[in-house]
């Protein structure tokens, strides 16, 4: 294949590219946008898959391992999509941005080796370049990799993945590790002969992946999730340096400038800076009134049939779905209940906080599947100066994004991070199992309020007695 060719191919697969982010940034688009961004990572494949059989060192046998790698991956691939329920699509997304990292990774180091065994190599014009760019790829991939995989165990709760700190003083450590990689990428830039440093500089950047992540947690996890994104393109971008690829180029450029953009957003509706997140340093756990105290004797619950004689009175209604939305796959439960709700001329509207559930999106996602119109979606700010006005606020799942702790305790591990003001509504239904903490470990006072009900059971079986106590009037 000419390079007037493959380049053309790459320049056209990156234009769907980024009419496919154009397209997501809106639900009656979306579909499509997904489509247009599949063609496009579908043509780059083929063209690279042809590129890489045309080359002279590709015999039989690396047709093979060619043909092995992409079943592989579309087995897994198809497998994953089909099997992985809603409530696992954080750690999906956790574990691809791993695989991402851990490709450019691999590839990076492959291509280091063919050039090292190259006589005259070191003696190249543009030498430099080629192993300052290797270094940044094996870095970036690195901490995204192990990074991922630590995240991932987290949202999994998986009882082996550390949870905190490792080491004393492990901020200082995470500086000094990235301080060794920088310095190490840097000498092997300057001194080509220094290039057996990327093996070090890698296992350090492992290291430091772990590090980095592991004292990470709470609701702080959907910004780590659009950090390690962004990471995974960087380290794309930067192995497309290293090939000469420009679709891998410009697609890591699209996927680090974006996954920023959306960890700046997360980060502002979690009230956290940006170097705090670089740093490892979100939602380490303080003392705090226990949850004895929060709840002993001033939790009030209710069933279904003394709920639904709420909704007689009420005019204004607004659903706050959580992650025990997604446990209970209640989103059809829900749409339900709006049904029958605006029967009887009731005005239903949902607030969406900006990281409710595991990761950013994962509430309009759910909802966008029961076929809830997105004009009735509102964002948190644009929902929090309704709750005033608000008859009925339903709670479903949702915990750390509706503390009101965020906003009177300032030794909170949420302290500061925006809310849905649900407890400024008239009544707050709290739909959950049990008073359980959310993924910040905190009790939350909302649900010993006084115009606070707890309806405990499952999220779906919950809602549907509801419904049904609705409409039996």
């Amino acid at each position: 294949m000419s390079p007037a060719i493959s380049s053309t191919a790459y320049l056209v697969s990156s234009v769907l590219f980024i009419l496919a982010l154009k397209r997501l940034s809106h639900p009656r688009t979306a579909v499509r946008g997904n489509l247009m961004g599949a063609l496009g990572m579908l043509l780059a494949i083929v063209v690279t898959v042809k590129i890489a059989i045309d080359r002279p060192d590709i015999s039989g046998s690396g047709y093979w391992l060619i043909g092995i790698g992409l079943a592989i991956g579309s087995i897994a691939g198809a497998i994953a999509a089909i099997k992985v329920p809603m409530t696992g699509m954080p750690q999906m997304v956790g574990l691809l941005n791993g695989f991402g990292g851990g490709a450019s990774l691999l590839v990076a180091a492959a291509e280091l080796v063919t050039k090292t065994h190259e006589e005259g190599w070191s003696a190249q014009s543009d030498i430099s370049f080629f192993i300052g760019a290797t270094f940044v790829a094996g870095l970036i991939g690195a901490v995204t990799f192990f990074g991922s995989l630590v995240a991932a165990g987290k949202l999994q709760e998986l009882k082996w993945v550390p949870n905190g700190n490792i080491i004393p003083a492990q901020q200082l450590v995470n500086g000094l590790l990235f301080a060794l990689c920088l310095g190490g990428a840097a000498w092997a830039t300057y001194n080509p002969a220094m290039q057996w440093l990327f093996w070090p500089v890698v296992i350090l950047a492992s290291v430091l992946g772990v590090f980095v992540t592991c004292p990470i947690g709470g609701a702080d996890m959907p910004v780590v999730i659009c950090l390690l994104n962004s990471y995974s393109g960087m380290a794309a971008s930067a192995t497309g340096f290293v090939t000469k690829n420009d679709g891998l180029i410009i697609a890591g450029s699209l996927v680090g400038s974006s996954g920023i953009i959306l960890c700046q957003i997360m980060c502002k509706a979690m009230n956290r800076s940006l170097t705090n997140v670089l740093f490892g340093k979100l939602g380490t756990t303080t003392g705090g009134a226990s949850s004895d105290d929060v709840y002993k004797g001033k939790v009030k619950s209710a069933g279904p049939d003394e709920l639904g004689m709420l909704f007689d009175t009420a005019r204004r209604v607004v659903i706050v779905p959580g992650y025990g939305l997604a446990v209970s796959q209640a989103q059809h439960a829900v749409r339900e209940l709006a049904n029958a709700l605006e029967a009887k001329g009731v005005e239903v509207e949902y607030g969406i906080h900006p990281v409710a559930g595991r990761m950013p999106g994962h509430m309009n996602v759910l909802l966008a599947e029961a076929n809830i119109p997105y004009e009735k979606v509102r964002e948190m700010d644009d929902i929090n100066p309704s709750f005033a006005q608000t008859d009925v606020a339903i709670v479903i799942g949702a915990n750390d994004v509706v503390n009101p702790l965020a906003r009177t305790d300032p030794k909170s591990p949420i302290a500061g991070m925006p809310i849905l003001d649900v407890d400024k509504a008239r009544t707050v239904i709290v739909v959950k199992r049990s008073l359980s903490p959310g993924f910040a470990g905190i009790p939350n006072p909302l649900f010993a309020a006084d115009n606070t009900l707890m309806y405990f059971g499952d999220g779906k079986k919950a809602i549907l007695d509801l419904v049904a106590a609705i409409k039996a009037g």
